[in-house]
C-alpha cells in the first residue's frame, strides 16, 4: 500500500471540494482531492446543475423558435426527442470537466480516483476501479462528498419506467406522459424541461402551495406558467405505492386516485454520500438524510475534520457550495478567516426562471415590518419586448420609512442574473443599503437591469409621506422614466405576471 502525506485531503471534486481545494492552494498547502469518479467536477457537473441547465437551456430555445412569428416564416414548428436535447449538455459537460481539470494541473493539487474511507481522524484509504488501494494522511480533511436524490425502500428504482433525477439523463425515450413526484425545486424545474417538449406532466406536491419558500405571488405566477403548458399540479397528495408495469407505472395515491403515465420521476427530496466513508472510524455520526452537522466554521464534531455543500445540508445549491468549500478549508489553515455563508439567492431555473433574496411578503407581514412595494412588470421594459419575453416582473420590497431594501423577487427572463444587483445594495452597509440607489442610479438603455430603476420609483409612488433623504435629492423624472412608472402603478393589480 502506497502512502501519501498532505497537508489537507479533500473528498469530492464538486463545488465545495473544488472551492475547498483552490483555496487551501492559494495558501502554499499540498493538497489532494479524491473523488469515486474517473472525471473531475462531481455531481454538479455529471449529473445535476450543468446538464439540467444544459437541457432546460435547449427546451427554451426549441420553445422559442415554435411559438415565435419571425422563425414561422421560415419553417414549420419542429418536434424533439429528449435524446436530441440530452446530446446538446453532453458538450457542455465536457467542456467543464476540461477546464476543471486544468485548474487542478495548474494549481498543483494531486487528484485520486477511487472510493475513500476514513481510518482514522488523519487517514483516508482510496481504493480505485482496479483494486489499487493507496493511503492518504493530512492534518486536515474536509468532507464535499456532496448527495444523491432519496430512495426509499419501497420504491423499485430497478424498472425501466422508474426514473430519479439522476437516472433521468439516460432515459432511452421520450414519454407521451410522465409523473413527477415531488414538487421541490428540482420537480418544478424538470416539469418545465418536459412540458416544454410537449410531454404531459402530472406533478404530484405533498404541500398545498407550490415551493411555499418563495413569495406566494412568485409561486402563484410559477403554477400559473406550469399549468398554462399543460401540467397539471396535484396539491396535498401523497403516495401510497408505486406500480411499475410492462407498459408504463401507476400511481396509488394515499387519497384514493391512480395514475398512470408511462414513466415516473422521483423527485422527493436528497441523501448526503456518507455511507461509504466509514464514519465511526472517526466517531462521527450522519443523520437520517446522511448529512453532518458543522458549526459556523464548516468544523464537525471532529477537530480536524470538515464538511461542505450538500452533504451539511442547507442551502443545497452549487453557488452556496463553493464558498461553504472555500470557506471550510480557509478555517482550517486560519481558524475564522472566512464566513458562514448565510446570504445565498435563490435560482429556480424553471420556464421562465425565479430568482430572490432577502425576505418576503408573508415574512415581513408576520413580523409587523411596514413595507412597501414596488414592481416593474417585464412587458413593459424595452429589452424584454426586443427579446420578445414579456412574461414577469421584478419586485422590491422595501421599509416605508428608512428606504432599506428587505426583499428582492424577480420571475422571468434573466431573473437569476437581475437579482444579483438587488442583492449587491442589500449588502451595503447602514444607509447605502437604499432604493435611493436606483432612483439615483443611470442605467443602461435598455436593459433588463432598468426594470430596478421603474421598480423604485413605482415604489414611490405609493408612499403619500416622502422620507427626508429623498427631498433633497429628489430626482427629476424623465418623460420615460415617468411613462414607464405611471404604467407600472396603474397595473400594479393586474395579473400581467400571469399573462
Amino acid at each position: 500500500m502506497t502512502v501519501y502525506n498532505y497537508d489537507m485531503v479533500i473528498l469530492g471534486s464538486g463545488p465545495a471540494g473544488e472551492g475547498a481545494a483552490m483555496n487551501a492552494a492559494k495558501h502554499g498547502k499540498k493538497i489532494a482531492v479524491v473523488d469515486d469518479r474517473s472525471l473531475l467536477g462531481g455531481n454538479c457537473t455529471h449529473l445535476g446543475t450543468i446538464p439540467s441547465k444544459a437541457l432546460r437551456h435547449s427546451v427554451r430555445k426549441i420553445m422559442q423558435f415554435n411559438t415565435s412569428p419571425l422563425f414561422r416564416q421560415i419553417g414549420k414548428p419542429q418536434w424533439f426527442s429528449i435524446q436530441d436535447v440530452l446530446r446538446s449538455a453532453e458538450s457542455v459537460i465536457s467542456k467543464q470537466v476540461t477546464s476543471r481539470t486544468s485548474y487542478y494541473a495548474r494549481n498543483r493539487i494531486d487528484t485520486f480516483f477511487g472510493t475513500a474511507s476514513f481510518s482514522d481522524e488523519h487517514t483516508v484509504q482510496v481504493v480505485s476501479a482496479s483494486g489499487i488501494v493507496e493511503q492518504l494522511v493530512a492534518n486536515e480533511m474536509v468532507i464535499a462528498t456532496g448527495s444523491r436524490p432519496y430512495r426509499p425502500a419501497d420504491v423499485d428504482f430497478t424498472h425501466p419506467r422508474i426514473f430519479d433525477s439522476d437516472t433521468i439523463l439516460g432515459i432511452d425515450h421520450t414519454p407521451r406522459r410522465i409523473i413527477i413526484y415531488g414538487a421541490g425545486v428540482i420537480g418544478c424545474e424538470y416539469a418545465s424541461i418536459f412540458s416544454g417538449l410537449g410531454v404531459l406532466v402530472d406533478l404530484i406536491d405533498n404541500r398545498d402551495q407550490l415551493l411555499s419558500f418563495l413569495d406566494r405571488e412568485i409561486s402563484d405566477a410559477l403554477s400559473y406558467h406550469l399549468r398554462n403548458n399543460n401540467v397539471l399540479i396535484r396539491h396535498n397528495e401523497e403516495y401510497e405505492r408505486i406500480e411499475g408495469v410492462d407498459d408504463g407505472v401507476i400511481l396509488h395515491l394515499k387519497s384514493g386516485k391512480k395514475l398512470k403515465a408511462d414513466g415516473l420521476l422521483w423527485c422527493n427530496g436528497r441523501s448526503g454520500n456518507t455511507d461509504r466513508l466509514a464514519l465511526e472510524n472517526v466517531g462521527l455520526k450522519a443523520n437520517g438524510r446522511g448529512q453532518l452537522q458543522v458549526d459556523e466554521h464548516y468544523r464537525t464534531a471532529i477537530d480536524n475534520i470538515y464538511a461542505a455543500g450538500d452533504v451539511v445540508g442547507w442551502p443545497s445549491l452549487a453557488s452556496a457550495a463553493y464558498d461553504q468549500g472555500r470557506s471550510a478549508s480557509g478555517n482550517a489553515i486560519s481558524a475564522g478567516s472566512c464566513r458562514f455563508v448565510d446570504d445565498v439567492p435563490t435560482g429556480i431555473y424553471t420556464i421562465p426562471e425565479i430568482s430572490s433574496i432577502g425576505r418576503n411578503e408573508q415574512e415581513l407581514t408576520h413580523a409587523k415590518i411596514p413595507y412597501e412595494v414596488g414592481k416593474a412588470f417585464f412587458k413593459s421594459m424595452a429589452r424584454a419586448q426586443i427579446a420578445g419575453e414579456p412574461v414577469g416582473m421584478l419586485k422590491i420590497l422595501f421599509h416605508r420609512e428608512t428606504m432599506e431594501l428587505l426583499g428582492i423577487h424577480c420571475f422571468g427572463y434573466q431573473a437569476a442574473e437581475i437579482v444579483h444587483i438587488g442583492q449587491a445594495i442589500m449588502n451595503q452597509p447602514g444607509s447605502a443599503n437604499t432604493l435611493r440607489y436606483f432612483v439615483n442610479t443611470t442605467f443602461n438603455y435598455p436593459t433588463m437591469a432598468e426594470a430596478y430603476r421603474v421598480a423604485a420609483f413605482d415604489g414611490m409612488n405609493r408612499l403619500f409621506t416622502q422620507p427626508e433623504q429623498f427631498s433633497e435629492q429628489h430626482h427629476e423624472t424623465t418623460p420615460i422614466e415617468a411613462e414607464a412608472s405611471i404604467t407600472v402603478t396603474e397595473e400594479r393589480h393586474d395579473s400581467t405576471i400571469n399573462q
